[in-house]
């Protein structure tokens, strides 16, 4: 096995919640920022606009509560990351502060799934019931831990302890390390280039005698 891979078997933090169902990627990270030449930046604008518009209200969203600025762990509801299929929004999330590792909801679009899981995010889902339940511990204990065991499929909080979901594919990818598709190409890379140069057609690319 790689040294480069990097399981996620049980990963702890600090919550923030965003409740609401069918929150799209334009909202996690609006268009306008997706100009940009790298993903370095991006996490200052999660949720940009949202935050914009309580701001004029003389509200607080929960990305600029100073309580949520070390979490780690997103609580969401229904169908998050809907919309555009922009990579874009699982970096942002990644880049936020310290950086989200884990995010725990009632649902998941395809594509915002697929792109969290290439970047080493596991995404579980629970019950929509077990989910307010995990909201309210969040809102009632900022500094409390939450355990999200993808080896029991389990999130705890507490005394709340709830079971989750993921689909099995992407949840072994993550308990092996094998999410990292780069690391992956990378650590065959040796073997690759060895039998690169025992090829009569490649060998003199690859510091062969390109001999038969």
């Amino acid at each position: 096995m790689s040294t480069a891979r990097l399981p996620r078997v049980s990963l702890v933090g600090r919550s923030i919640a965003v409740p609401g169902n069918d929150i799209d990627t334009d909202r996690i990270i609006p268009a306008r920022y997706l100009k940009r030449v790298s993903f370095s930046g991006l996490g200052e604008h999660a949720f940009a606009d949202d935050r914009g518009q309580l701001r004029d209200a003389g509200r607080l969203h929960p990305f600029d509560d100073p309580t949520r600025s070390n979490a780690t762990i997103l609580l969401v509801n229904r169908n998050f990351g809907c919309g555009s299929s922009r990579e874009h929004a699982p970096q942002a999330l990644m880049r936020w502060n310290d950086g989200l590792t884990t995010i725990i909801g009632e649902s998941f679009a395809d594509i915002f799934f697929g792109n969290c899981v290439s970047l080493g995010i596991p995404c579980v889902a629970v019950a929509p019931a077990d989910m307010e339940r995990l909201m309210a511990v969040s809102k009632s204990a900022p500094d409390l831990a939450i355990t999200v065991d993808l080896e029991r499929m389990q999130v705890r909080a507490g005394s709340v302890e709830v079971a989750a979901q993921m689909p099995d594919g992407a949840r072994q990818q993550m308990l092996t390390g094998r999410w990292d598709a780069t690391g992956e190409l990378l650590a065959g890379l040796p073997e690759a280039q060895a039998t690169a140069a025992r090829l009569p057609y490649l060998g003199w690319a690859c510091g062969g005698n390109g001999s038969s």
